[in-house]
């Protein structure tokens, strides 16, 4: 700090100044010295003040403070010193390399000066040069420019002369683009020159372009022509400048009437299969569909529609009424198609070439959104092909069911009765699995209409199986005559009133109820809970699709109903036999019978066709004797009877016997015998 005393002559004043300025260091880089001793200027700014900071740092620090604080700041001028001597050193070495670089380029410029100057001087012998040949060819230049022109213009005559004959040549062989294409291109020179120069040429022109629309337009009404064809003649009377706005409806009266060769014929279709499981089949089978006659009228009709589109842009709303008419039509077949007996391999067919069409329709007309028209209707024609597969399966089963009414004399079977039942089992169980792997057919097929109706397929399995059931349930109660109000309408049953309807029908469906409540509602959730769940359009506030307990609860009630109607009709017929027996005879006049009456004989027939009809249906069971628990303490009933009386046989002394008579007596009286019990599935 002593040398800042010392003064400098003016020189050395500058030069530090200059160095101070260049070299110079960051002032971020620099330690903040104010922030360990107080709020002082920093020592490395033009405004540090030595005196106010020596001041500063004695009144704050102590000697052992102030020797530290010496020794940093020697150590700091050493090291500034060191790097100001590097800095000379190394701003020495850049002058010295700046005053070679300034030697070598004074050395390379001497003669450069000369060479430019001859580089000018060649320069401008060349274009003299350049000069003088464009003058002497300019004539020429000229020349051959006019006679190319003139040789243009020849040809353009010459092919104004030529077109009468070239319009006759291509009239000969029907290309009639290429005649329409020479006479627009003769046109600017008709319309220039036609009247003087080229008059005989226009008229012979214009009669042969007579005959060219008139064969166009002959073309664009016939039937025998394609609709493509038709089309192109439309463009090329347009590019006549033809008024073609006036056959813009005709020609969409066309394609209207072209919609009826486009409906799907369902004698094509039926031998259309789909092999979901197996994929090098479904390749074969995509492939035949494609390669139906079907396919290229579509193909056709799309491109009419997208030639039509171009003749006619304005036309766009009646070409998407159109192509939804023809996606309308597909499915109009589709719907009665489904009515029929038909497999989901049958309905993948047709699903599949729809989709086909309604692809290609969408990319020449994306503005009718085809695919999810189509996704709309193909609702209504899935579903309602669900719900024609119950109606088949409830039929199915129906008929088996009605083949107990054919009497024994004319049965076949030595038992018809268990062979009804067993048809009526597996048409149950076997038809509602094969229902359900027809469905799982749809479900997994991977097309893009069925893709996205997966959900609504489930939903409509599921409800088809509960509505199925409850109908099921009618279907028995119509056959057992208990719903005799619905008979006439169904058309179903005839015969099968109350009066004609066999016991053993009965006795059949209620066997069956419990066959479905036990084995095939079980079988059957099983089955839907591992390929049909999921769904839930419908909506969660409905409720579930499916509910089998539901089910089991209407068939166990459905079987104790049957069961009972099975006994009431059977002890009818009795009850009729013994009530004529009883009430035809006059009892006062009636003589002592000598020998067993005929009305034993048929009492013991009816007896015996209830037990023939019960030992075909119901198991054996165990035979169960009626004790004092299963009527409140009472220990005599009709079942109870038959032993008593067994033991009242053997007893072979009379006291004995009229003892237990007069038991048996004053417990009848004392007792409430039990006579309506719930009756079991058993032929006990």
């Amino acid at each position: 700090m002593g040398t800042d005393d010392v003064p400098l002559d003016d020189k050395a004043k500058r030069m530090r100044d200059l160095l101070s300025s260049f070299y110079s260091p960051d002032p971020s880089s620099t330690p903040n010295v104010s922030s360990k001793h107080g709020a002082l200027d920093a020592i490395n700014t033009n405004s540090f003040n030595a005196d106010q900071y020596m001041n500063l740092l004695v009144q704050k620090s102590n000697l052992e403070a102030l020797l530290q604080r010496h020794v940093e700041m020697a150590a700091e001028i050493k090291n500034l010193d060191t790097d100001l001597q590097m800095l000379v050193y190394e701003n020495y070495n850049k002058f010295i390399s700046a005053t070679d670089a300034i030697k070598r380029m004074k050395s390379n410029i001497v003669g450069m000066e000369a060479n430019m100057e001859q580089l000018l001087d060649k320069i401008m012998s060349v274009q003299s040069r350049s000069d003088g040949v464009n003058t002497s060819l300019f004539e020429k230049r000229e020349h051959i420019e006019k006679l190319h022109r003139t040789r243009n213009l020849l040809r353009k005559v010459q092919f104004i002369y030529d077109l009468p004959a070239r319009l006759g040549k291509c009239i000969k062989s029907e290309a009639y683009a290429d005649a329409v294409k020479f006479y627009t291109g003769a046109m600017p020179i008709f319309k220039a020159y036609g009247d003087s120069s080229f008059q005989d040429c226009k008229r012979a022109s214009e009669e042969a372009v007579a005959i060219i629309v008139k064969n166009l337009q002959r073309k664009l009404f016939s039937d025998s022509e394609s609709i493509q064809a038709r089309a192109e003649a439309a463009v090329l009377l347009k590019q006549l400048d033809f008024p073609v706005d006036s056959l813009k409806a005709k020609l969409l009266q066309k394609l209207e009437q072209s919609l009826g060769d486009l409906q799907l014929k369902t004698d094509e279709l039926e031998n259309v299969t789909v092999e979901s499981t197996d994929p090098s089949k479904q390749g074969k089978v995509s492939d035949s569909i494609r390669s139906t006659p079907h396919e290229a009228s579509v193909r056709e009709f799309a491109e009419a529609i997208c030639a039509y589109r171009v003749i006619f842009p304005d036309s766009e709303k009646q070409l998407i009424t159109l192509a939804q008419d023809l996606v309308i039509k597909h499915f109009e077949m589709t719907e009665q198609y489904v009515k029929r007996r038909i497999s989901s391999a049958n309905l993948l067919g047709v699903l599949r070439t729809i989709w086909t069409d309604v692809l290609l329709m969408d990319e020449i007309l994306c503005e009718a959104v085809l695919p999810d028209f189509s996704l709309e209707a193909a609702q209504v024609a899935v579903k309602q092909y669900v719900a024609s597969t119950f109606t088949h399966l409830l039929q199915d089963i129906s008929d088996a069911l009605l083949k107990v009414n054919i009497s024994p004399k004319e049965a076949a079977e030595e038992f018809p009765l268990q062979v009804a039942l067993e048809a009526s089992k597996k048409a149950v169980l076997q038809g509602s699995m094969d229902v359900l792997l027809d469905f799982r057919q749809l479900l997994d097929d991977d097309l893009g209409l069925l893709v996205k109706l997966r959900d609504f397929i489930i939903d409509w399995v599921q409800e088809g199986f509960q509505d199925f059931f409850r109908a099921l349930d009618d279907r028995f109660l119509l056959l057992s005559g208990k719903n005799n109000s619905s008979s006439q309408d169904n058309g179903l049953t005839e015969g099968t009133q109350s009066e004609k309807v066999l016991a053993g029908l009965v006795l059949v469906l209620a066997q069956l109820s419990v066959f479905i409540e036990q084995t095939a509602i079980p079988r059957i959730t099983e089955e839907i809970a591992a390929s049909f769940s999921g769904g839930g359009v419908r909506g969660y506030e409905n409720g579930p699709a499916f509910v089998p307990g539901e089910i089991c609860r209407i068939f166990r009630s459905a079987g104790e109903k049957l069961l009972h109607h099975y006994i009431n009709m059977s002890t009818q017929r009795v009850s009729t036999l013994l009530r004529k027996r009883f009430t035809t005879p006059n009892w006062v006049k009636h003589k002592e019978p000598r020998e067993v009456h005929m009305f034993v004989d048929l009492f013991l027939q009816e007896l015996e066709a209830v037990g023939s009809e019960v030992k075909q249906i119901l198991p054996q069971g165990l035979l169960r004797k009626h004790r004092r628990s299963d009527s409140n303490g009472s220990t005599t009933s009709s079942r109870s009877n038959p032993l008593r009386d067994d033991k009242m046989s053997r007893s072979n002394t009379h006291r004995g016997r009229s003892q237990l008579l007069e038991t048996h007596l004053a417990k009848l009286f004392k007792q409430k015998v039990e006579i309506f019990t719930k009756v079991e599935y058993t032929q006990v």
